[in-house]
């Protein structure tokens, strides 16, 4: 047990710059309590013990603002951030390491007693606000932009905007990982903001990684070659000092910056 509380936490760390320490976390994040009396609901649910599942579910949104029904079924790591009025429907299904903001809803459009809720696969993020309605299923890994009301599946690694929601973009993880190699080898972060949406700029960056990460890779290839003709030359990339950088470019900017002109005052 302490061991799936200590793997929570962490990823709770990886997804919250917030999080301070582990008391914070599980004393002041209303996530972490929903979550956890969501475990004993959806216990009594299943023992059928339906109105006492019923009944706790009710004091655990009355206390933190996020309603889940006892009958849906949750995954591992599951992360609701600030998570005033998040809504999870019954035969909502989520998967591990998925993250929920405020005002997301799963919801039904059918008054059928089956399937009427979305699935979540494995990593989705739901950004705030995003309606997801029907018996839908979200792909691992996919992201839905704040707002959106999503009405079809959606791939795994899509990106999902607007109302109603549509794939604006599909990743490719191998080169998404390749991209975020060489930023971080040039020093640049070039994944602050979300790269899966439809941004002119970020596709230009995207495009120079790609473009860095082709030339480098020649680089290596010429590196070997005339080291096999006994020619010794490294044309390996040097790591970029980012601390340094930016202090000469604070410098300078300091320098570039004229006085600043006093008026005297009027007699």
């Amino acid at each position: 047990m302490f061991r799936s509380i200590r793997e929570y936490l962490q990823s709770i760390y990886r997804r919250d710059p917030a999080a301070r320490s582990a008391f914070v976390v599980l004393s002041l994040y209303p996530g972490v309590h929903a979550l956890a009396l969501h475990r004993v609901s959806h216990r009594l649910w299943v023992w059928r013990l339906r109105w006492l599942a019923r009944w706790l579910s009710q004091l655990s949104r009355w206390l933190t603002g996020i309603e889940i029904h006892p009958g849906a079924r949750i995954g591992r790591r599951l992360f609701i951030d600030h998570g005033m009025g998040v809504v999870i429907g019954e035969t909502a299904e989520i998967g591990d390491d998925v993250t929920l903001y405020h005002g997301v809803t799963l919801g039904g459009t059918s008054w059928e007693q089956a399937k009427r809720h979305p699935t979540l696969g494995n990593g989705v993020v739901i950004g705030a606000g995003a309606k997801l309605l029907g018996p839908i299923s979200v792909g691992e890994n996919a992201r839905v932009g704040s707002n959106s009301v999503v009405v079809r599946d959606v791939p795994p690694g899509a990106t999902v905007v607007g109302i109603p929601g549509r794939v604006v973009t599909r990743r490719d993880p191998a080169l998404s990982h390749k991209r975020e190699a060489m930023a971080r080898r040039i020093g640049f972060d070039a994944y602050g903001q979300t790269p899966e949406m439809p941004d002119p700029v970020a596709h230009a960056v995207d495009c120079m990684l790609d473009h860095l990460h082709k030339v480098d890779e020649k680089m290596k290839l010429l590196s070997s070659a005339l080291e096999r003709a006994g020619i010794q030359v490294n044309l390996e990339m040097p790591t970029l000092d980012i601390e340094n950088l930016e202090k000469n470019q604070q410098s300078s900017e300091n320098t570039a910056r004229p006085p600043s002109k006093v008026i005297p005052p009027k007699e």
